[in-house]
C-alpha cells in the first residue's frame, strides 16, 4: 500500500501519480506523492587532500562548538591563526595515505555510498519507491541541509533521520541532530522528522561486532592475547558536564564480551583522537598498547567499535601511528579488524534500527 494512501494525514490523492492535491484548483502546482525519507549521517570528509580543501574542512569541523567547546572570543584567534595554517598539511598527508584514488574521494565516503545502497535496495524490495534513502555528511559534502531540501523535493514529507555513532556523545549525535534541526528552520514547509537514538547496546550491532571479532580471529594461526576495543575520545571536562559517552562504550565492552563468552579482562577499552592541552578520556590507545607490549603481549587484535565506517582515524592513526607505538615497545603482532563498514549483518542492524523508528509511517 502506497504511503499517501495509507496516510490520511498527508492530504494526498490516493490516486498514485496524479500529482496534484485532493480538491485542489485546477491550476494549483503539482505535488509528488508523499515519500518517506531516510537518511544516514556521517561525520565527514574533505573534497581532497590539497591545502585548501583541508582547511575548508577542518575549520568547519573545528568551529562548531559541539566539539570545542571554548569561547569564541579564546578559540577563534588560535584556530584562525596557529591551527589553520599548520593542521591542513599533517591532516592532507595523512588523508593522502588512505585515499580511494581510483574513486578519488575518501574511505569513509565510498563506505557511506556503499551502505547507503544496500540500504537503498533492501528498502525498495519491501517497500517500493515509498521510501527513499540517502546520506549526508555533517562537515563537508554532501552537506545536511542540501540532502535534507533534497529529500522534500522528492516528496519525503517525513524523514528519519539517522546518525551513524552507536555511542551518543554531544560531539557527534548531537551536533549532527543539530545541523538537521538548522536546516528546517530555514524551511517554510518543513518535513516532519524523527531522530535515531544511540545503539550501543542494540543486539543486532553487538552481535554484528561480535561476528566481525570471530571472523577475523578465525583467520589467525596464533590468537592474540588481548583485544583492544578503541573509541574516539572526548575531553573529560565534557564527560563531567554530563555527557554519556564514556558509559555507552563501557557498556558496549561488557555486551560484547558476554556475547564472545570471554573473561572480561580479554577486551581492553581505550580511547584515541585526543587534541588540545586538555585531559581527555583514559586510557589512551597509544600509550596503552605500548603497555601491553612491555607487559609480554606481543600478540594483539585491535578494533574500533565507535567508527560505523573505516576513516583516517582508523586506517591512519590505529593502523599506522598506534601499531608503531606498539611496536616501538615490543610488540610483535599487531591485527587491525576493520570497521563493519557495508558488513551485510550492519547493513541488517541499520535497517532494524531504522524500521523501529519509521513505526507507523510505513507498511510493507
Amino acid at each position: 500500500m502506497r504511503i499517501d494512501a495509507m496516510l490520511d494525514t498527508t492530504g494526498h490523492n490516493d490516486k498514485p501519480g496524479q500529482g496534484r492535491l485532493a480538491h485542489a484548483p485546477a491550476d494549483h502546482p503539482p505535488v509528488k506523492p508523499a515519500k518517506v525519507g531516510v537518511l544516514i549521517a556521517n561525520l565527514g570528509t574533505p573534497d581532497n587532500t590539497d591545502f585548501w580543501s583541508m582547511r575548508r574542512y577542518l575549520n568547519e569541523f573545528l568551529s562548531d562548538k559541539r566539539v570545542i567547546e571554548w569561547p569564541s572570543w579564546l578559540w577563534q584567534p588560535i584556530l584562525q591563526t596557529i591551527v589553520l595554517t599548520k593542521r591542513p598539511f599533517s591532516s592532507g598527508e595523512a588523508y593522502r595515505g588512505i585515499w580511494n584514488t581510483d574513486a578519488d574521494e575518501s574511505p569513509l565516503l565510498t563506505t557511506t555510498k556503499a551502505q547507503t545502497e544496500k540500504l537503498r535496495a533492501l528498502f525498495q524490495a519491501k517497500y517500493g519507491d515509498d521510501v527513499v534513502v540517502d546520506f549526508c555528511m555533517r562537515y563537508g559534502n554532501p552537506s545536511t541541509p542540501s540532502t535534507i531540501e533534497k529529500l522534500k523535493d522528492e516528496g519525503c514529507e517525513r524523514i528519519v533521520f539517522f546518525p551513524l555513532y552507536p555511542q551518543y556523545a554531544a560531539a557527534t549525535t548531537a551536533t549532527a541532530n543539530d545541523q538537521a534541526f538548522r536546516a528546517l528552520m530555514k524551511m517554510r514547509w518543513q518535513p516532519y522528522i524523527r531522530t535515531v537514538p544511540a545503539y550501543y547496546d542494540h543486539p543486532l550491532y553487538i552481535e554484528s561486532l561480535a561476528q566481525s571479532v570471530e571472523r577475523a580471529y578465525a583467520a589467525l594461526e596464533d590468537k592474540p592475547t588481548k583485544l583492544v576495543a578503541s573509541y574516539h575520545g572526548i575531553p573529560q571536562s565534557y564527560f563531567r558536564k554530563g555527557d554519556p559517552y564514556h558509559c555507552t562504550c563501557q557498556k558496549t565492552s561488557r555486551l560484547l564480551v558476554e556475547r564472545l563468552g570471554w573473561d572480561k579482562d580479554a577486551l581492553h577499552t581505550t580511547f584515541q583522537s585526543r587534541f588540545g592541552p586538555e585531559e581527555w578520556l583514559q586510557p589512551y590507545t597509544v600509550e596503552h598498547v605500548a603497555k601491553l607490549a612491555e607487559e609480554g603481549h606481543s600478540n594483539i587484535a585491535i578494533f574500533a567499535p565507535g567508527f560505523s565506517s573505516d576513516c583516517v582515524e582508523t586506517l591512519e592513526e590505529i593502523n599506522e601511528e598506534i601499531k608503531e607505538s606498539f611496536e616501538e615497545a615490543g610488540g610483535e603482532h599487531f591485527h587491525y579488524i576493520a570497521c563493519l563498514n557495508d558488513d551485510d549483518a550492519h547493513i541488517e542492524m541499520m535497517a532494524a534500527v531504522l524500521e523501529r523508528e519509521m513505526s507507523g509511517w510505513v507498511k510493507s
